[in-house]
């Protein structure tokens, strides 16, 4: 290439260097792979983690902004190495693909909520040995991710581990396919059984007597954040992870950010005082990925339009998925 003013080559600045000159140490943006800067994606069974934005918002109860995680969650990857300190492990050697963002209607929230559905199931079918992981957008999107996984495993019994402040158990009737409703939906839609629900982190003054009448009704296990301390949250949820175990096929993982307090997460749109610390809800998506049936996760309801300027919410969402991925990566070795 010539320079068009002096019609010299053009020579490489002196403070340019390659990476491989200083040293091997890997950020996260250059470990994950995007389907923009590979030859072939479909067909490949190698993967894996195999990962998807799910930006909607307007099914939210509360005015949510939840939709624009996923693009803040990948600037965020600048931001973290590769390697984990504390259990000294390096995740380089997972490999993981990025495949965009499902399409999203800008007013029809059932077709959106369809396309969501739809897209699991391709992605699930097609990369039937890859752990899905999908960013939303609020917590509807987890009744839809569910769904689209049962109709590629019709057969298999699913159960869900749900970190959460919030039953979502609310009346579809008054509600609609929400964030408030997603549990409900799986239930009276066939998708799973209220036993194979597990909800571990509510606490306060956010859920209605209704809501708690409901959970027994339908079967629905939940753990207090209150009880869930007095015997550890991890151990809480190593426990739930086992008995899970021996009820169902494949477990998903669904962590609603609204389950931490606001003192670490006030970019949800149901920021709560009393919830749990960030290194608590750490430790227990990092017990999820150990966990060999836990075969999918989503993280919702966080919304960096809220968030603090340093995007305390936005780099706590993206340390629970690198937790997630190093429970992931001991469960692999």
């Amino acid at each position: 290439m010539l320079n068009k003013i002096s019609n010299l080559p053009i020579e490489t600045p002196a403070f340019s260097w390659k990476k491989t000159d200083w040293g091997q140490d890997l950020k996260v943006n250059e470990w994950i792979q995007s389907i923009h800067h590979l030859n072939e994606v479909a067909g490949n069974k190698q993967w894996d983690v195999v990962m998807m934005g799910v930006p909607i918002s307007r099914s939210s109860i509360s005015a949510s902004g939840a939709s624009e995680f996923p693009e803040s969650f990948r600037r965020a990857w600048k931001g973290f190495n590769t390697y984990n300190l504390d259990e000294e492990v390096d995740l380089r050697d997972l490999s993981v693909v990025d495949i965009g963002d499902v399409k999203m209607h800008f007013t029809d929230i059932l077709l959106s909520h369809q396309n969501i559905k739809d897209a699991f199931h391709g992605l699930t079918k097609e990369f039937s040995g890859s752990i899905p992981v999908s960013i939303g957008g609020d917590h509807s999107i987890t009744a839809m991710l569910v769904k689209g996984w049962k109709e590629t495993f019709p057969n298999q019994e699913i159960g869900i581990l749900q970190l959460d402040t919030h039953f979502d158990l609310r009346d579809l009737k008054d509600h609609g396919p929400t964030n408030g409703t997603p549990i409900r939906n799986l239930i009276e839609s066939g998708t799973i059984k209220g036993e194979n629900v597990f909800n571990i982190g509510l606490h306060g003054f956010f859920n209605a007597p209704s809501l708690v009448e409901c959970a027994k009704e339908y079967g629905v296990n939940y753990v207090t954040l209150k009880k869930a301390r007095q015997v550890g949250v991890k151990e809480t949820v190593e426990q739930a992870l086992q008995t899970l175990a021996g009820k169902v096929d494949r477990i998903y993982l669904t962590v609603d950010m609204d389950v931490l307090d606001i003192a670490y997460a006030p970019g949800v749109p149901a920021s709560t005082p009393g919830g749990m610390r960030t290194d608590e809800l750490f430790d227990a998506v990092y017990s999820a990925g150990l966990h060999p049936k836990v075969g999918a996760m989503d993280i919702v309801c966080l919304d960096p339009m809220r968030d603090g300027v340093v995007q305390p919410t936005v780099k706590a969402g993206t340390h629970v998925f690198l937790s997630f991925m190093t429970g992931l990566y001991q469960r692999k070795k």
